[in-house]
């Protein structure tokens, strides 16, 4: 399995971060989760591309989740594309309903398939994945897709990767997240911010203290943090002695 993030930062973007977005591949199958501004522009940057993407998984409809859905949509429509699959939490077939009201359009242009889920096993473009919730403003699901146990030898092949989603640190989710070979978590500000809905690095390394996660991934990265990387670090090593690094646009692991 590999993971490009496309997407690293929040509702209030940087230069070199855009909003929220993943694309998961493995075995000529390709799922992008989440897909906030900048996404689409970022698609083109990939073997994949914007033309590969049949299946969109939201993790919850905040905009900077879903605002190049339907530039997702038009796009691959121009391209000569003729389905797109959107699957997310309740309310998701609401969401599509009222942006394609206002951009009426794109009604019809492809066949546009929604599927809502809930906290659960399913699967989605090939891929097994568990969903919990989180504690978040807004419903928000956090999405664990199972590797192939038999992808290879390195320590991490075969490995579970676990999006956080937006969210709160709080046992609950470490626990999900346990023996995974990679979570990406929600980590929005600096432990100076006082903020509900998102964690602090300090909250986040207390609630996975005790938790085997082969690599963590800090991810939807607001402004505040710009230069406070390394005590962000320090924050969390100082209650989580797992391996900790900073998510950025573009990078591409393999699980």
């Amino acid at each position: 399995m590999r993971v490009t993030f496309l997407g690293t930062g929040s509702a209030m973007p940087l230069p070199d971060r855009v909003q929220t977005g993943l694309l998961v591949e493995s075995d000529e199958r390709s799922l992008l989760v989440d897909c906030g501004s900048g996404v689409l522009n970022r698609l083109t940057n990939t073997d994949v591309g914007y033309e590969g993407i049949g299946t969109v998984l939201l993790t919850h409809h905040h905009l900077d989740h879903v605002s190049d859905l339907l530039a997702l949509l038009k796009a691959r429509w121009l391209a000569g594309e003729t389905h797109l699959e959107v699957v997310g939490p309740t309310g998701t077939k609401r969401l599509l309903d009222g942006l394609l009201d206002v951009h009426d359009y794109l009604q019809d242009r492809v066949e546009l398939r929604i599927r809502e889920v809930t906290a659960g096993s399913f699967e989605v473009a090939g891929f097994e994945i568990e969903a919990t919730e989180t504690r978040h403003s807004k419903d928000c699901l956090a999405y664990r897709f199972h590797g192939d146990s038999d992808a290879g030898d390195d320590d991490r092949s075969g490995g579970d990767f676990v999006f956080s989603g937006d969210s709160e640190a709080f046992e609950g989710l470490a626990n999900f997240a346990d023996g995974a070979a990679v979570l990406a978590h929600d980590c929005s500000f600096p432990d100076e911010v006082d903020v509900s809905n998102h964690p602090t690095p300090a909250q986040l390394g207390e609630a996975l203290a005790g938790y085997d996660i082969g690599r963590v991934y800090l991810t939807h990265l607001y402004p505040h943090t710009e230069g406070k990387h390394e005590e962000m670090l320090q924050s969390i090593g100082d209650r989580y002695d797992g391996d900790v690094r900073f998510a950025r646009d573009g990078l591409r692991i393999d699980i």
